[in-house]
Parts: structure tokens; C-alpha cells; sequence
């Protein structure tokens, strides 16, 4: 039995992407905006996930863009508010993630209770951003000091939008990855917020990642989920549960329903 049936009940788990608004300090942060404003559609999104049916849910502050390298202050404190808001609220295991910074992830994770995580730990990527250089030695060592101890990861080994520098590709990463980190399971994407990864790329990083699951990381559907889960042990899913499948809607409590319905006919659980 993996981890996966451990934490979330299932070994095919669907892991519902809490969006948080933009957040005070970001650029497309309202001008009349409040703390409370966020907390409040946090509060609805999360209700409408667990109403859905779906079996984890990650925290995460999607619409900071664009994202920084290293996460203000003022992004992780805020976080830790809106978090620390709902967190009584919470019905599933809850995740928390400070995107591409791996160590800021790790504080956020600490001071929320956080049981999982995802994020671009490694590797050096260029894209928008220009270089993104992750220091996953340094990012392990501070989940040490901050006794992380049970706190699972989930090391995406694509990145949206970017480029691994090196030229390798997410077969390569999985391999090394496994002897240098000792991953808990690995994210595999597409190109950006709901475009999927090809069935043949998901199917090659499960060829060599022996114990370690292999989780979708975006574009997972309702009519594409049997394909999805046929090869990948669960998957993070965020668009397609937005009102009307758009990306900066609110989440659509009937879409979730819809979605969990048929994903509990593939694990034969209705």
C-alpha cells in the first residue's frame, strides 16, 4: 500500500487546486481589495471541492503572477492567514504550496499544518522569468530543521512554461531524482493550467519510476480522467473544475460532483 491510500484513502486520488486570489503585495492585487475578500472565496472554493467529493485539496497562490523566484514575505504571511482562516473547515487533507519556492513552501507547510505539497523543487528552468535555479539540498535540509518529518512531496519534473536548461528531459529527472531526493511521487504537466501531458510522456516516466507513483499535474478532464488514471496514480485538478471550465472562475461545486462521479466508476467504487 502506497502513501496515497495512507493519506487520501484511495490509491487514485483527485487532489482539487484551491486557488487563492491575488494576495496583498501582488501586482493584480485589487485596489479596493481586502484579506477578507480572499478568505471569502477561499471559503466557497473549498466548500464547493469537498461538497464535489474530491480527496485532498492544495493551497496555492495561483494567481501571483507573475510568480516570483523567491516568495515576499508578504505572499507567505498572507497565505498563512487565509489558510489559517478555513483551516477549520477543512474535511480532507489539505496541502499548501508557494509556487517555484521550494524553501518559502516549506514555511508555509510548517506554520499551516500542511500534509503535503507540490512544487518545482528542482533543476534550473528558463522561461518568463528568466532562470529559475532551484537548491532542492538546501530546500531538504531546511524540511529537516523544521521537522517535516511526515510532510509528503510531490516533485514536479515539468515545468509550465519553462525549460529545463540541462536538456533533460522528465524521464532523465525521474531517474536521478530517485537516488538524490528519495521522492514521495512525481507531478508530471503540460505546457501551462489545463493543458495536459501526452499519454506517451506519462507512460514513459511510469516505465522508470519503479515505487514512486506518477501523478497528473494538469489538464485532467471528465472525458479524458479513464485515459489519465489508466497510467497515472491520481491527479491535481484545477481548471476543470472552474465554472465553466476558465481558469479565473470559482469553482463549480456541480463540475466537481460531475468529475468525482465518473472518477469513482473508473475506481470501481459506484
Amino acid at each position: 500500500m502506497s502513501f496515497l491510500r495512507e493519506l487520501f484513502g484511495t490509491e487514485k486520488p483527485i487532489l482539487g487546486l484551491l486557488h487563492l486570489r491575488p494576495l496583498p503585495g501582488d501586482p493584480f492585487y485589487p485596489n479596493d481589495g481586502t484579506i477578507d475578500d480572499v478568505i471569502a472565496a477561499a471559503e466557497a472554493d473549498l466548500a464547493a471541492l469537498q461538497a464535489g467529493g474530491v480527496d485532498g485539496v492544495l493551497v496555492t497562490n495561483e494567481f501571483s503572477v507573475p510568480y516570483q523566484k523567491h516568495v515576499s514575505p508578504v505572499t507567505i504571511g498572507a497565505m498563512g492567514c487565509v489558510i489559517g482562516a478555513i483551516r477549520s473547515q477543512f474535511e480532507v487533507p489539505f496541502g499548501a504550496e508557494a509556487i517555484y519556492d521550494g524553501d518559502a513552501t516549506m514555511d508555509l507547510c510548517a506554520a499551516t499544518g500542511a500534509a503535503f505539497t507540490r512544487c518545482v523543487f528542482t533543476g534550473a528552468w528558463s522561461g518568463d522569468s528568466g532562470i529559475i535555479d532551484r537548491d532542492i539540498a538546501q530546500t531538504l535540509r531546511h524540511k529537516h530543521d523544521l521537522r517535516l518529518d511526515d510532510l509528503r512531496l510531490f516533485y514536479f519534473i515539468t515545468s509550465e512554461g519553462e525549460r529545463n536548461i540541462g536538456g533533460r528531459d522528465a524521464v532523465e529527472m525521474a531517474g536521478s531524482l530517485q537516488f538524490n531526493v528519495r521522492p514521495d511521487a512525481f507531478v508530471v504537466g503540460g505546457s501551462g493550467p489545463g493543458r495536459p501531458a501526452t499519454t506517451q510522456l506519462f507512460h514513459d516516466v511510469v516505465a522508470v519510476s519503479g515505487d514512486v507513483p506518477v501523478v497528473c499535474g494538469t489538464g485532467c478532464r471528465e472525458a479524458n480522467a479513464a485515459e489519465v488514471l489508466s497510467v497515472c496514480s491520481g491527479a491535481f485538478v484545477g481548471s476543470t473544475f472552474k465554472r465553466d471550465g476558465v481558469f479565473e472562475n470559482p469553482i463549480d461545486q456541480e463540475r466537481v460532483a460531475s468529475f468525482m462521479r465518473t472518477v469513482r466508476s473508473i475506481r470501481g467504487e459506484e
